[in-house]
């Protein structure tokens, strides 16, 4: 199969635990000043809006930096954690529901240079794009193209056909969400 830009559809659908599963196997593109960099995505994290203690939407909570979480799914929502992380999220769900995926993991497949530049790594390694500011960094992700479309030439995520069966799913709590109480256990995280 010719791998394809996942459509609007894909984003816009209600559950974002299932998005975040199936989020799985598909490749994160991005190209920023001619350079491609792609990833195959191993580790999503759901977060389910207004009901969710640990999303940033929790209670409808709208801010400057939260708001790209209310327009509809198949946006970039990319923020910046501890002063130093920039953070990649895809919106999922209609206008006004502002459920989100963060993408915490992933294997590179092509422009491995250009993240071992952008890293200041010289070799690659196991953890290159291990947990989300690694990865934002290597894929040349920031905080400033929040709101990018996922349907343009800078972000996008491919579907090259890749099935990641069930059984090769483990299911975990989110990382880092201790503040969430109950929420902060439910079992949101997803790694292949």
């Amino acid at each position: 199969m010719v791998a394809m830009k996942l459509p609007a559809s894909f984003y816009t659908r209600p559950d974002v635990v299932q998005i975040s599963k199936e989020l799985l196997g598909k490749t994160l593109c991005t190209r920023f000043g001619g350079q491609l960099t792609k990833a195959v995505i191993t580790e999503t994290e759901a977060y389910a809006g207004v009901t969710d203690r640990a999303s940033h939407a929790y209670g409808g909570r709208r801010t400057k930096r939260t708001e790209i979480m209310f327009r509809e799914g198949g946006h970039a929502y990319i923020y910046l954690c501890y002063g130093m992380y920039s953070l990649f999220n895809v919106v999922t769900n209609a206008a006004g529901i502002p459920h989100a995926v963060l993408i915490r993991g992933a294997r590179a497949c092509s422009g491995i240079e250009i993240m071992l530049q952008r890293t200041g790594k010289t070799k690659p390694t196991g953890d290159l794009l291990s947990g989300p500011g690694k990865l934002a960094k290597a894929m040349g992700l920031h905080y400033s193209q929040t709101g990018t479309p996922l349907a343009g030439s800078t972000i996008w995520i491919e579907d090259s056909g890749t099935v990641i069966p069930p059984e090769a799913i483990t299911v975990t709590p989110r990382i880092g969400v201790g503040y969430a109480a109950e929420d902060a256990l439910l079992p949101y995280r997803f790694l292949i």
